[in-house]
Parts: structure tokens; C-alpha cells; sequence
């Protein structure tokens, strides 16, 4: 497994700076080589030249938790870390306030995982 390098930060940085989404809490783990989980700081990411991450510095809406954290740990191997992200859809705000004014009710919401899609899909 390669080190996280930040080159996905500049495509989240275009989509928030586009509008389409929202980052409510962006959080960094990292699992030491005993297993045990060490919070980063989002400003302590050090990931070279080029990648600005201090549009993200303050994305602490709360709905993160350590928690949360743990449970991405859980998710992780000795020596690997993970971004940890938590985004609002902006479409989805006006979307689901016209559906109410119309009488309607959302009574569910889900994610499908990428490599799903692909596989149903037959893509590689």
C-alpha cells in the first residue's frame, strides 16, 4: 500500500469550491506499528509541495466523533492511515425541500461503495 500523497485533495477542493458538496468534518488516523490508533491533526498533514489543505483545517462540524475514529481504525493496518470524511450533498438541501413542499417524505438514504458499482458494471 502506497502513502497517502494528498493528490485527491485537489479534486475535493474543486467540488467543494464548485458548490456541488460541502465538507462537514475531514479527520486523519493513523495505526502505529503496535495497533494503536494516533488522531492527526488536519493541519499537522504534511503531504509536500502543492497540496494546500487549510480550506479543510476547520471542517469540524461535530458529527465526527472519536467513535468514529475508532471505527475506522478498526478498518486499518499497522503502519496504514485514513482520511476520514463527512460531506453534505448541496443538491441534495434544495432537492429534498421541494419534495416536502410537494407532500413527499424521505424515509431512507444509502450509499452504494464504488466498487460495486464498478463490479455490477463489469468495469475494472
Amino acid at each position: 500500500m502506497l502513502p497517502p500523497d494528498g493528490s485527491a485533495l485537489p479534486l475535493l477542493r474543486d467540488l467543494v469550491e464548485r458548490g456541488v458538496i460541502r465538507v462537514l468534518d475531514l479527520a486523519f488516523v493513523h495505526k502505529d506499528a503496535a495497533g494503536s490508533l494516533v488522531g492527526v491533526d488536519v493541519a499537522d498533514v504534511g503531504f509536500g509541495d502543492g497540496v494546500d489543505i487549510t480550506l479543510f483545517a476547520e471542517a469540524e462540524s461535530g458529527l465526527l466523533d472519536d467513535a468514529d475514529r475508532l471505527e475506522a481504525g478498526r478498518a486499518l493496518e499497522p503502519g496504514c492511515s485514513a482520511a476520514i470524511l463527512v460531506y453534505e450533498n448541496r443538491w441534495a438541501a434544495p432537492f429534498a425541500t421541494a419534495l416536502r413542499r410537494n407532500g413527499a417524505e424521505l424515509v431512507a438514504a444509502g450509499r452504494i461503495p464504488m466498487q460495486s458499482i464498478l463490479t455490477s458494471l463489469d468495469i475494472d
